[in-house]
């Protein structure tokens, strides 16, 4: 292959400009889902932090299996059986509200087990001496030990944040028209890879500025510990 057969192959401005829009539409679909599925996965990594900190073994026994299986299952697979599998139980379930349970079970697990592990690096002297002020159990949880679980562990949380937004991708199983599935349906119709490379930069502008602030954070909490 010559170097003018590479190029036209993966970098064909004429493809491109074919392909802009159903890779633009499908830019603001990854948009969308990221939207969606980040606060969903939050929510939910915040109830099952909350839970573990019920000293219950009646809850504990069973937060712990719960996480365990939803962090164990890959995400593609829990995808799919709430998609395809649920509608042999009688539950049809739509590709956008496949996605939001699917997510929602794989990564509030995720997310859940950062938070839990950010409220237990809270000293035990900073909630006795909010209840000391007067502040109920609840109020504590929310002005003083989740603000700072969540600074403790906020590299971790945007990692994560990273993963899911990345993880989105897996939705065009279901046939949900996001970037990478539009990139697939170009690439199909122009018989070019131009569109996957395309969503390949589209990705990387997306998502590098996090990188960036993702490393500075992970940096400054080393300098801290040193």
């Amino acid at each position: 292959m010559t170097w003018e057969d590479f190029t036209l192959a993966f970098f064909s401005l004429d493809i491109l400009r074919q392909a802009w829009p159903i890779l633009l539409s499908g830019l603001v679909q990854t948009l969308l889902l990221s939207a969606m599925v980040v606060p969903l996965g939050l929510a939910g990594g915040v109830l099952l932090a909350l839970l573990s900190t019920v000293r219950s073994p009646w809850v504990r026994w069973p937060l712990m299996a719960w996480v365990d299986v939803f962090r164990s299952l890959p995400p593609l697979v829990l995808l799919v059986f709430v998609y395809a599998g649920l509608p042999f139980a009688g539950l049809e379930v739509s590709p956008w509200g496949a996605v939001a349970i699917g997510f929602f079970l794989n990564t509030g697990a995720y997310y859940g087990e950062i938070l839990r592990a950010g409220i237990e690096s809270v000293p035990a002297g900073q909630t006795e001496a909010a209840r000391s002020t007067g502040l109920s159990r609840g109020q504590t949880m929310a002005y003083v030990v989740l603000p700072q679980a969540a600074r403790n562990v906020l590299p971790d949380l945007i990692s994560n944040t990273l993963e899911v937004v990345k993880l989105t991708s897996i939705a065009s199983v279901v046939a949900l028209p996001e970037l990478l599935f539009q990139a697939r349906q170009a690439q199909s119709v122009t018989f070019n890879a131009t569109p996957i490379v395309a969503a390949a930069v589209a990705y990387f502008v997306l998502l590098w500025p996090v990188v960036r602030v993702l490393s500075r954070l992970e940096n400054r909490q080393l300098a801290g510990r040193g």
